[in-house]
């Protein structure tokens, strides 16, 4: 199913004409487009705004039982061992589209040499404790 979102002409996630893997009331999930593994997915809200924080606590709440949808769907077309889950809040911490996305990344056996450490991985020097 594709739609336009909205008419935010500069926003990415705004203008995507590409097919959802599901959507609700308040956000749609699709393939990230530069997937970090093999059905790396993304939750957006359907509202543009940058900053997760600003989501009403209805969207948020949306946002993560969709990801638990997806979640299934994920681990039954690519059976990962595992998953990262994600949200980069502003430039500091990596976001570069500004309109607020949930990564699902799945993780396989030994798709990197040493997981341990998980998202604290962000800063390499921080990840082993």
């Amino acid at each position: 199913m594709t739609e336009l979102i909205n008419d935010n002409k500069a926003c990415l996630f705004c203008n995507l004409e590409r097919e959802k893997i599901l959507k609700s009331e308040l956000s749609f999930a699709l393939y990230d487009a530069f997937p970090v593994n093999e059905g790396h997915t993304l939750i957006i809200p359907k509202r543009h705004t940058a900053n997760y924080f600003d989501l009403t606590n209805e969207e948020q709440a949306d946002c993560f039982a969709l990801l638990n949808r997806v979640k299934g769907i994920v681990q039954e077309k690519y059976n990962p061992a595992g998953f990262n889950v994600g949200i980069n809040i502003n430039e500091a911490a990596g976001q570069t589209v500004p309109h607020v996305h949930i990564h699902l990344i799945p993780r396989y056996d030994g798709d990197v040499e040493v997981p341990r450490g998980g998202v604290r991985g962000v800063i390499p020097e921080k990840r082993n404790y």
